[in-house]
């Protein structure tokens, strides 16, 4: 492992050509790792956190689950042979929970029938042990654009009883018209491209209306307040549009 590590570290100091900022991906933009061998942890989580992304490591398949229900991360990397659960069978589970969130694997498995065995399960990409860094790196981030490409092209977005299109700004529930103000869209787009990620007030007032001060944040809450008068069934137990306390808002779809 020594030797592994030694390489992927002088990758790690070469020039970073085909690298994304991570800003161009969306802002705190979480990985999260599950590998259980200590030093490939170590390298990892420098490997991303390097590139500006927050990182959560689990050295375990349960505690990996434990992570990926709790952190809402916007993709995994995830190591095939660990303890608990089995990497395939986590990959599985993962993807059935949440199929928009990518997943990575990495292993020194190389045989073809397992790769495309995990494929077959959702995995979206294969990478197998020993690596570049940088080429996992540009890996998870091509499967991030992808994502981000796939919501933004789908100009029809569907949730629940809702169906929205943001190209015509035209919305329903449940089969009928509903109607929505051009900052309502506008707020909506960017919860459905940011899915599960809690957003901030701050984050919301800079991204959507484009204010670089902000007196109140009350605007945010009026706004928000609007649309699950809209789109929600149960105002005081919104099921789309969730308040996190003290930190922002989360859709989830």
């Amino acid at each position: 492992m020594r030797k592994n590590e030694g390489m992927l570290q002088s990758e790690m100091s070469e020039n970073s050509q085909g690298i994304t900022d991570p800003r161009t991906v969306g802002a705190e933009t979480r990985i999260l790792v599950v590998e259980d061998d200590p030093q490939m942890q170590k390298i990892l989580q420098r490997t991303f956190r390097d590139q500006g992304y927050a990182v959560t490591v689990c050295s375990d398949g349960q505690s990996g689950l434990d992570g990926f229900r709790r952190g809402n991360p916007s993709a995994v990397v995830l190591d095939l042979v660990l303890p608990n659960i089995y990497g395939r069978d986590l990959c599985k589970i993962m993807k059935e929970e949440r199929p928009r969130v990518p997943v990575i694997v990495v292993s020194a498995i190389s045989e073809v029938a397992d790769k495309v065995l995990l494929l077959e399960l959702g995995a979206d990409d294969y990478v197998t042990k020993p690596f570049s860094p940088r080429e996992l790196l540009a890996r998870v981030q091509a499967a991030l654009r992808r994502l981000q490409k796939a919501v933004v092209e789908s100009t029809i977005y569907r949730f629940g009883d809702c169906e929205i299109d943001f190209a015509k700004m035209t919305a329903r529930r449940a089969g009928k018209p509903i109607i929505l103000t051009a900052h309502g869209f506008k707020l909506l787009k960017y919860f459905v491209q940011n899915p599960e990620r809690v957003l901030s007030r701050e984050e919301l007032l800079i991204k959507v209306w484009g204010y670089n001060s902000y007196p109140t944040t009350r605007t945010v809450d009026n706004q928000i307040l609007k649309l699950r008068q809209i789109l929600e069934t149960d105002l005081a137990n919104p099921r789309y549009l969730q308040t996190v306390y003290g930190a922002g808002y989360r859709f989830v779809p």
